[in-house]
């Protein structure tokens, strides 16, 4: 049973989600909360699977909840509910640590479907949108001068031998599993363990984060 913590502002979008979600024998509503600090408080008391997150919402908005919640280690996974799919609060989200996003029209097994992937681990946003995501925004990222110190390699690159920095790079141009099998001339298994060595070794929780991971390294730059 997958375990779902609702948080909106929005009464019927709240009861909206959890009409479709009681629908369904494998997953099952854990609470719901208004805003961000009651997300946080209903994370601590459930640990639910996963947190259908909105982002605006009054006092504590999503994305701070995410940031709060990501960083103290839970096992709970952050899927974003946005009005927009290209969308600098997605971004915004994303970076806080949410493992995807949906948008609020997306079909009832869209959403179903993201949940139950969030829930098991993958990601929900493709990475070629999140890429699209970071190129749109990368002016958020910190940039240094053409006179600036080179800086030091980051030491969560560090452990990575050279197939897992070099796939790890395509990961972040948005290149597929089957992509990096077909061109890299390897069995999309290898490749499978080769993306799980990579996030167990940098500490990403998922694929979008190991997409971020390949910006803030520089190992790929913007479009």
């Amino acid at each position: 049973m997958t375990t779902v913590l609702i948080a909106d502002d929005q009464p019927m979008q709240r009861f909206g989600f959890r009409m479709l979600l009681e629908s369904q024998d494998d997953l099952t509503v854990v609470g719901e909360a208004s805003n961000g600090t009651e997300a946080i408080r209903l994370v601590d008391r459930h640990h639910p699977d996963v947190v259908l997150m909105d982002i605006r919402m009054p006092g504590l908005d999503g994305i701070e909840a995410t940031r709060r919640i990501v960083s103290t280690g839970d096992r709970t996974r952050i899927l974003i509910v946005t009005t927009f799919d290209l969308d600098e609060y997605a971004y915004d989200g994303l970076r806080a640590g949410a493992s995807g996003f949906l948008v609020k029209d997306a079909q009832p097994e869209e959403l179903l479907a993201g949940i139950r992937a969030v829930a098991s681990g993958d990601a929900v946003v493709a990475p070629s949108l999140t890429r699209r995501l970071l190129d749109a925004y990368i002016h958020h990222l910190p940039t240094s001068s053409p006179t600036a110190e080179p800086r030091p390699e980051d030491p969560r690159l560090a452990a990575l031998t050279d197939r897992e920095r070099e796939i790890l790079t395509v990961i972040g141009q948005g290149w597929t599993n089957t992509e990096i099998a077909e061109r890299l001339h390897l069995a999309e298994s290898t490749v499978k363990t080769h993306v799980g060595r990579i996030l167990a070794k940098t500490g990403a929780r998922d694929r979008v984060q190991a997409v971020i991971l390949a910006y803030d390294t520089q190992l790929v730059a913007p479009a």
